[in-house]
């Protein structure tokens, strides 16, 4: 029997969520996915989009917020072979996301609520992935902070290969006046030029469709500006990839849950595993894959 102070659990639509409403925050992580679709301060807005449109359904993916992308991120054919070698399937961003979590544990303070999920190594013998691991996040809130730590355990016999993503949508007033800095100097792959290798120049800007794969400094934070104001700070660990995503007015027509002008209103920088950044664990080692969002100094 539980005795938490903040936490207790809820349904969205058809998903039992996990909330709590602590004095100094409010947060709601869906166990479907161990996905985070809010979280905010005390008199603030949610820090991450959620679609309008969302649905909370099983089986289906959420729009907005943080999805896991677990085992792999994006496309198999686009993963290093060892990754590519583990799957036997089409479908993009792993099964992470619509997998069922467990909770693992809540602690409480005065000051921080932590929430732990976990998707056990017989919950992954999905057909798609010959791989044997477990993965665990933990979800740690303060009243100007929120991190999320992915955390994958090679419980079998053979080296296991991962891409992995914590795919964070972000709000905007305007796409077309918002920047992300942080970034500059940095080599990207450009998927929508053909995967072609360019440098970044500057801060990023949006003027349609992006899709970028950068290879980041894990210790050199990002910044969301929206005009003059950085309106949060990312901080990433375990990772050496950094995608930045928004559909644009084309794509976001094709997009379920999506209105055709969200894509104005939202971005997403996503703390990544992609690419050469794929991660390679021996029997019983584990990877830490992190991301802290905080309000800016």
């Amino acid at each position: 029997m539980t005795n938490w102070q903040y936490t207790h659990m809820i349904r969205l639509g058809e998903l039992d969520a996990v909330e709590v409403r602590h004095p100094a925050f409010i947060a709601r992580v869906c166990l479907q996915g161990a996905h985070l679709v809010h979280f905010a301060p005390t008199g603030q807005d949610n820090w991450l989009w959620l679609s309008e449109q969302v649905q909370f359904l099983p089986g289906r993916s959420i729009r907005g917020g943080v999805p896991i992308c677990w085992p792999w991120f994006g496309v198999p054919e686009k993963n290093p072979p060892a990754v590519r070698d583990q799957l036997r399937t089409d479908a993009a961003h792993g099964f992470a996301r619509t997998a069922l979590w467990s909770l693992a544990g809540v602690a409480e303070s005065a000051d921080a609520v932590s929430v732990r999920l976990a998707l056990s190594a017989a919950d992954l013998q999905a057909p798609q992935w010959s791989g044997e691991a477990r993965a665990e996040l933990l979800l740690t809130f303060t009243a100007v902070s929120c991190s999320l730590e992915l955390v994958t355990t090679n419980l079998g016999a053979s080296p296991l290969h991962i891409t992995q993503a914590l795919h964070t949508y972000l709000p905007t007033p305007d796409i077309h006046n918002t920047r992300v800095h942080g970034l500059a100097g940095c080599r990207y792959i450009d998927t929508l030029q053909e995967w072609q290798e360019f440098e970044q120049r500057g801060p990023v800007r949006f003027s349609g469709e992006t899709d970028r794969i950068y290879y980041s400094n894990p210790q050199q934070p990002l910044g969301i500006y929206h005009a003059e104001t950085c309106a949060v700070q990312l901080e990433a660990s375990g990772s050496h990839s950094t995608v930045v995503w928004n559909p644009g007015p084309e794509k976001a027509q094709r997009l379920s849950d999506f209105l055709p002008a969200a894509w104005t209103r939202m971005l997403c920088v996503e703390t990544a595993n992609a690419l050469d950044d794929a991660q390679s664990l021996e029997p019983g080692d584990s990877a830490h894959l992190s991301l802290m969002m905080r309000t800016a100094n």
